[in-house]
């Protein structure tokens, strides 16, 4: 397992070997003490998974505060999507700023987000399968969201060449600058 640092302190893309022949490949997905020898502590409770059947289609930027905050693993296992995170850890020097990432099925890539980071994606060919492994149960009382297309927080997505298929809760999610971060901490 390749595990790589990103720009924004916590998060890691993590790249699984695959071992393959004529049949097809085998590979491990998650493996816990490959994680925490390069010190992430991730004790995933629960998988989860959304199938999105259009291209274009828009899940986020979606948190849970504490005392149900979740950490994340995410990867495509059928399609293409452009991961985005934005960093809402009110001590942290990149409070605000957000980083994107494309996973796909056909390399296999995943992203690790700990908690205090919002969350979305966007589909970049129809019929995709995303999983998810989390670390603490859906609590809808310490859910939130945060506004997709904020100017304040300048989302470069990709131009699909439809525009975006959003839930009615998406459309309506927050502001930025009306945001109170419920993370104090630095993560």
């Amino acid at each position: 397992m390749d595990i790589r640092p990103l720009a924004l302190d916590g998060l890691y893309e993590i790249q699984p070997r695959r071992f393959g022949d004529s049949r097809g490949y085998f590979s491990e997905t998650f493996k816990r003490e490959a994680l925490r020898a390069y010190g992430i502590d991730f004790e995933p409770i629960q998988d989860n998974e959304s199938l999105s059947s259009r291209l274009g289609t828009l899940r986020g930027l979606h948190f849970q505060a504490p005392p149900q905050a979740q950490a994340k693993l995410i990867r495509a296992v059928i399609g293409r999507i452009y991961d985005v995170v934005v960093d809402i850890r009110a001590a942290s020097p990149s409070y605000g700023q957000w980083l994107g990432l494309e996973l796909s099925a056909e390399q296999g890539n995943q992203l690790f987000v700990p908690a205090g980071f919002a969350h979305g994606f966007m589909t970049l060919e129809p019929r995709c399968l995303i999983a998810y492994k989390v670390d603490a149960p859906y609590a809808p009382q310490c859910e939130g969201a945060l506004r997709w297309a904020d100017p304040d927080l300048g989302i470069e997505w990709p131009d699909v060449g439809t525009p975006a298929h959003l839930s009615d809760k998406d459309r309506q999610a927050g502001y930025f600058a009306d945001f109170d971060s419920p993370f104090s901490g630095e993560g």
